[in-house]
């Protein structure tokens, strides 16, 4: 039995859904058009909020680039504790990709705002004493994955620029994937809600 949306043969939903459907076609969007995934806003779009509201942003962008980057670094643990097996250490370097790619989708779009994008800590304080079994390794990095989808679901509505709140929405997607693969890992229900809080 063919399944037909109910919006298919609406132009403007087919040409929207063709534009979105092609980024992920030609092996990844670029940074600003994940960013601006939902409305080709440009740079200067960006630019024309007013200055207050713009700083907040960036600021909110900064919070979330240092999250990103402390995620970078306890992937980076995990991955050389020697305690993952193959298959989950996989994930933890593709998931680690995955904050590598929002981090510099972050970095850049504070510069592009005018602002100035920190760099990772020299140092973290993970309890890596506490990691002695792969199952310790993926439980701080469901964590963490845990951390990070409520930090960008408190985010989203922060912004006063909804073409931000999209790509931190996009983003906050992306966390949640990366939670409930890991709590799968653990032999934990991986959606144990219907809200995520």
């Amino acid at each position: 039995m063919t399944v037909i949306h109910p919006l298919q043969n609406d132009p403007l939903f087919n040409e929207g859904r063709r534009r979105f459907l092609s980024g992920f076609g030609r092996g990844g969007l670029s940074g600003a058009a994940v960013l601006l995934l939902a409305g080709g806003t440009t740079t200067a779009t960006l630019r024309q909020a007013s200055a207050g509201s713009m700083e907040d942003d960036v600021r909110i962008l900064g919070t979330a680039l240092a999250a990103e980057q402390e995620a970078i670094a306890a992937y980076q643990v995990g991955a050389e504790s020697g305690l993952l097996s193959k298959g989950v250490l996989d994930l933890a370097v593709q998931f680690q990709g995955h904050h590598k790619e929002h981090a510099d989708l972050l970095a850049k779009t504070i510069g592009q705002l005018g602002g100035e994008a920190m760099g990772p800590k020299a140092m973290y304080d993970f309890p890596t004493d506490q990691l002695k079994a792969e199952a310790d390794v993926v439980r701080f990095a469901s964590g963490l994955e845990k951390g990070a989808v409520s930090a960008y679901l408190g985010a989203v509505p922060l912004f006063d620029n909804r073409d931000l709140a999209k790509a931190a929405a996009s983003i906050l997607g992306d966390e949640a994937m990366h939670w409930a693969v890991l709590r799968g890992a653990l032999g934990e229900n991986p959606v144990p809600s219907a809200f995520v809080s």
